[in-house]
């Protein structure tokens, strides 16, 4: 696996980590999210980190996969991540979301998430 590959998949991994219901409520999050994080929710609603983290850690656990994922690197310290979200409820809730996360020495944050509401893919 060349650095690129690495750092597609670190990216992907992170990013999936913050779907999982044990890693929502944990420090990960936290340490994930930079400290200037804003996002863009399905609601049409802006998010700063501190908000986010306490919904978050108010949230009751449901289950979340992601599908399509895709990295794109901006340069080598940025990247672009899409991916649809499936949020297994009743009904399910579709998704597509977008992050863009920033490497500072040598750590990756993620700076911006973005979810768009979508109609089922069945």
């Amino acid at each position: 696996m060349n650095a690129k590959e690495s750092v597609e998949k670190l990216l992907e991994d992170l990013e999936c980590q913050l779907l999982v219901p044990r890693a929502r409520k944990s420090e990960l999050v936290f340490e994930l999210l930079a400290e200037e994080f804003v996002e863009f929710g399905s609601s049409g609603r802006q998010f700063t980190k501190a908000q986010i983290v306490a919904a978050l850690q108010a949230e009751a656990p449901v289950q979340i996969t992601a599908s399509e994922l895709k990295v794109q690197l901006l340069s080598s310290q940025v990247a672009l991540v899409t991916y649809r979200a499936q949020r297994h409820s009743d009904p399910p809730v579709h998704s597509l979301r977008s992050s863009i996360w920033l490497q500072r020495e040598g750590q990756w944050q993620m700076v911006f998430h973005q979810g768009t509401l979508t109609v089922s893919q069945t």
